[in-house]
């Protein structure tokens, strides 16, 4: 009933927009993209314009969000593995979006990704190298995922056996 009436107060999804809101999501802001598309944010994730016209981006994916001399740039992560209830994910290149009147978007955008994350840790890593733990809630979900983002040359094996110890301790202390 509250994302009904959000909808009807928000009047939905900006004229244009591609992509295909779920029944529980509303729009929180919008803002139209230099060379065309939006940029859509929901209560679930950022919209962005692709090929097939939209794709949503969790708040949980996306690790960085900048904004400056007119260009949101956002590096979303991408889940490479599991380790026990860890998420391993690696970073993809910086998207740049140039917004000609960016309106409350980018720093609606900077307040949900960094209000998605409940704690932040690195770790040193014995062979050299390390990672960094977070713990993320996930839009829609209770509860709470762990990612784990390797510093670059990390062995995967040590870091899948690490992230594993952190996932179990983290489990027992629930």
């Amino acid at each position: 009933m509250i994302s009904r009436l959000r909808r009807l107060l928000t009047g939905g999804a900006p004229a244009g927009f591609m992509g295909e809101l779920a029944a529980e999501e509303y729009v929180l802001s919008s803002a139209r993209v230099s060379g065309g598309g939006l940029l859509v944010a929901t209560s679930l994730g950022l919209w962005l314009p692709d090929d097939d016209g939209a794709r949503r981006v969790g708040w949980h994916l996306i690790s960085k969000a900048t904004w400056g001399a007119g260009v949101l740039s956002v590096i979303e992560a991408a889940e490479q593995d599991t380790a026990a209830e860890a998420v391993l994910i690696v970073d993809l290149p910086a998207r740049r979006f140039v917004l000609d009147r960016p309106g409350s978007l980018p720093g609606l955008v900077h307040a949900r990704v960094t209000g998605s994350i409940r704690s932040r840790a690195h770790h040193d890593l014995p062979d050299g190298g390390g990672a960094w733990f977070v713990q993320r809630k996930v839009p829609g979900r209770d509860g709470f995922v762990l990612q784990v983002r390797a510093d670059p040359g990390v062995d995967r094996e040590a870091l899948r056996a690490l992230a594993a110890r952190v996932a179990e301790r983290l489990r027992e202390v629930k």
